[in-house]
C-alpha cells in the first residue's frame, strides 16, 4: 500500500521544476569551471554535471596540464586567505553589544566574550570539521570564484555542537533576492537506500526506497534528492507568531526526484548555506575567481611549456642533418662508436645538428606568465615579508598596512557576505542546543543584539591605524613637554575614552579590563590614600609650627 505522505504533490513538482531551470541557466558557468579545473584543480575535472557520475574514481586528470604553476599557486592562495581571515589557533573575530552604552557594561562584555569562546570551542572541535572544510572553500574560491558551506547540528550521539560541510559546486545552486542577497539554495545530492532511511525514516520515504532495503538485495542503490531552502514568506502556511517550523524565517523542503514526492518539510531561523564569492560581475549570481582572471596566462604558459619541452628534447637529443650521398647509411649514435666517412678528407664534418632556437628567451617568456599567475593568486604579495627579512619593525608594519589596504576590498566581501552569515548561523545552531552561556538580564532587555568585530591579522592591521595615530601624537607631545616643561598638551587626550578602545583594538579580553565603576572606586581610594599621605607628611611641619607658636 502506498503511503499518503509520499504521493506526488504540487510543491514537490514546483521545487523540481525550479531546480531544472537553475540547472539549465548555469551551463555556461560549468563549462568555464571545467576548463579551469583541467589546468588548475585537476581533481575537480569532469565533476560539474549535476546528478551524473561523469568521472571514474581514481582516474588520472592531468592530461591537459603541462605546467603546474597555477596548480601550486592555488593552495598558497588558500593559505593566504586563511592566514588573513580565519587563522587557525587564534581568535579571528569577537562579539560585542550593538548598543554603544551597553559596551561599557562589564557583564554584557563578559557575556559576549564567553559566547565567542563557546563559538571557537565548538567550531574547532575534532568532529566539527571546520578547518578542513573552510580550506576547501578557499580552494574553490581561488579556482572558481564561488564556495558553498552547509552548517548544521552535530549528531547528538557525538555530543552535539556544530558540523560543517563544503559543498561541491555541482550539487549546489543558489538565487539572489531583489537586494542581491543570496536567500535561496537548491541542492541535489544522492543517498543510498540505507542512508535515506537513516536520515529520513521509513514513514517519510517512497515504498521503492524502503523495499530496496527490506529485500536485502541492493540497499546501496542510490536515489537522488533535492533540498530547497527559501524565505518562509514564499512558502504556504507562514505565520510569524508560531514557534514551530511555520514561524521560522526560512522554509526547508526535501524532495525525492525520481518519485516527485515530498520527503521532509522543516525550517531554519538562519540561512544554513553561507556562500562565498570572490568578485561578482554585473548581473551575475556566481563569483569570478583569480583563476578566471589569469586563465589567458595559464593557457599561454601551458603552450610555452609544451614548446620548451619539444625544444629541450631537440637540444638534448638533436636532429642530425647529413649529406645525401649514401656514405652515412650505417651511422650509429651509440657512445664510443666510430663512424668512418663522417668527415671529409680535410676534416670538415658531414653531419650537423639542427638549430633549436633560443631556450633562454623561452624561459624568460615563461617567467613573465608565471609572474602574472602568481600575482593573481596573491603569491607575490605575501612573499614581500619573507624575501626582505632585513626590514626594520617599522618597515614591517608599514608593509603589513599596505598589504591590508590592497586586500581590503576582497576581504571585506568575505566578511560581510560569507563570514557574517556563517557566524550568525553558528550562534543560532548553538542556541537551539542550549550550548551558549546564560544571557544576562541587561542583554536580554536589549534583545541580545550584537555586532561582529573581526580580529584577524588584516582587520587588526586596519584598526591599528587609530592606535598608531594616538601613540604618534603622544610621543610628539612628550618631546614637546621635555623641551617646554609645559604638560598642557596632554590635556587634549581623553584617556578614559581612549584606553578602553585601545584595549578593544588590541583584542584584550573584557574580563581583564575593569568596568567604569571599579575604575572610579580605585581612583577614589587612591585620592584618599594620597590625601592621608599628605597629612602624614605635613604632620611634622604642623607640629613644629604649633610648638613655635606655643613657645
Amino acid at each position: 500500500m502506498t503511503r499518503s505522505s509520499t504521493l506526488p504533490n504540487d510543491l514537490a513538482l514546483s521545487i523540481i521544476s525550479r531546480f531544472e531551470r537553475a540547472e539549465r541557466d548555469r551551463g555556461t558557468w560549468e563549462s568555464h569551471w571545467e576548463e579551469i579545473a583541467k589546468r588548475v584543480l585537476p581533481r575537480y575535472s569532469q565533476s560539474f554535471a549535476s546528478g551524473t557520475a561523469t568521472a571514474t574514481h581514481g582516474a588520472k586528470k592531468t592530461d591537459e596540464m603541462y605546467d603546474a604553476t597555477a596548480a601550486l599557486a592555488l593552495p598558497k592562495f588558500a593559505a593566504a586567505m586563511e592566514s588573513m581571515l580565519t587563522p587557525r589557533g587564534s581568535r579571528w573575530h569577537g562579539l560585542r553589544p550593538l548598543d554603544g552604552i551597553l559596551r561599557r557594561n562589564r557583564s554584557a562584555r563578559i557575556y559576549f566574550d564567553q559566547a565567542t569562546d563557546a563559538l571557537f570551542r565548538y567550531r574547532y572541535s575534532p568532529r566539527a570539521g571546520y578547518a578542513s572544510q573552510q580550506h576547501e572553500i578557499y580552494i574553490a574560491l581561488g579556482a572558481f570564484g564561488t564556495g558553498a558551506m552547509f552548517v548544521d547540528q552535530l549528531d547528538k550521539r557525538y555530543g552535539g555542537g556544530l558540523r560543517y560541510r563544503a559543498l561541491h559546486l555541482s550539487e549546489i545552486y543558489f538565487l539572489e533576492n531583489h537586494q542581491g542577497i543570496i536567500d535561496t539554495a537548491l541542492r541535489k545530492f544522492p543517498l543510498t537506500a540505507r542512508q535515506a532511511i537513516q536520515r529520513y525514516g521509513e514513514d517519510s520515504l517512497p515504498n521503492e526506497i524502503v523495499d530496496t532495503v527490506k529485500d536485502g538485495k541492493n540497499d546501496e542503490k542510490e536515489f537522488w534528492f533535492i533540498h530547497c531552502v527559501k524565505p518562509r514568506e514564499e512558502a504556504e502556511g507562514f505565520d510569524p507568531e508560531r514557534l514551530d517550523v511555520r514561524g521560522m524565517a526560512y522554509a526547508s523542503f526535501t524532495v525525492s526526484v525520481a518519485h516527485k514526492t515530498m520527503v521532509r518539510e522543516g525550517g531554519f531561523n538562519t540561512f544554513p548555506y553561507p556562500i562565498s564569492r570572490y568578485v561578482v560581475g554585473p548581473g551575475e549570481t556566481y563569483g569570478r575567481s583569480p583563476a578566471m582572471m589569469a586563465l589567458p596566462a595559464i593557457k599561454v604558459l601551458n603552450e610555452e611549456k609544451k614548446t620548451v619541452l619539444k625544444q629541450g628534447h631537440r637540444v638534448v637529443d638533436p636532429v642530425l642533418l647529413t649529406h645525401d650521398d649514401g656514405v652515412l647509411d650505417g651511422f650509429s649514435m651509440r657512445p664510443g662508436t666510430l663512424n668512418p666517412g663522417g668527415v671529409t678528407a680535410d676534416g670538415r664534418p658531414l653531419v650537423h645538428a639542427l638549430p633549436t632556437g633560443n631556450l633562454s628567451l623561452a624561459k624568460e617568456m615563461m617567467q613573465d606568465e608565471q609572474l602574472v599567475i602568481n600575482d593573481a593568486f596573491l603569491v607575490t604579495l605575501f612573499q614581500i615579508l619573507v624575501q626582505t627579512p632585513q626590514m626594520t619593525a617599522t618597515e614591517v608594519l608599514e608593509r603589513a598596512r599596505e598589504k591590508g589596504a590592497l586586500l581590503s576590498p576582497t576581504m571585506g566581501r568575505q566578511q560581510s557576505e560569507f563570514l557574517g552569515p556563517l557566524i550568525e548561523r553558528e550562534l543560532d545552531v548553538l542556541s537551539q542546543q542550549d550550548l551558549l552561556p546564560p544571557m544576562p538580564g541587561i542583554v536580554q532587555q536589549a534583545l541580545g543584539e550584537f555586532e561582529i568585530v573581526y580580529e584577524s591579522p588584516l582587520s587588526r592591521a586596519q584598526r591599528a591605524e587609530q592606535a598608531t595615530g594616538l601613540l604618534q601624537i603622544v610621543n610628539w607631545m612628550r618631546e614637546g613637554i621635555a623641551v617646554t616643561n609645559d604638560p598642557s598638551p596632554m590635556d587634549w587626550i581623553d584617556w578614559d575614552m581612549a584606553v578602553p578602545e585601545l584595549a578593544d583594538i588590541s583584542a584584550v579580553p573584557a574580563r581583564w579590563i575593569h568596568d567604569p565603576e571599579t575604575v572610579t572606586q580605585i581612583r577614589k581610594s587612591r585620592a584618599e590614600q594620597a590625601q592621608a599621605q599628605q597629612m602624614v607628611d605635613a604632620a611634622p611641619a604642623a607640629a613644629g609650627v604649633m610648638k613655635a607658636m606655643n613657645g
